[in-house]
């Protein structure tokens, strides 16, 4: 499997505590090895009081499965 998801729908949590999904529109290695994706959501998340559109994930928050059930969480 490749680190590279550009493109890809993924879904994942945020900061450990926001269920979100979207697309990938950039995928790189950071300093140190780890992949951090950029996340344009499906929808917005209101985070600590404001909108966001698009996060930073990394690869590790993805969940192994894209078509997780978000309302189950």
């Amino acid at each position: 499997m490749s680190w590279n998801k550009e493109g890809q729908q993924v879904s994942g949590l945020y900061l450990g505590a926001y269920a979100v999904s979207g697309t990938v529109t950039e995928s790189r290695v950071r300093y140190g090895g780890t992949v951090q994706h950029t996340v344009k959501l499906d929808a917005p998340v209101e985070v600590f009081g404001r909108s966001a559109e698009v996060l930073l994930l990394d690869n590790e928050d993805l969940f192994n499965n894209p078509t997780v059930d978000l309302a189950s969480l």
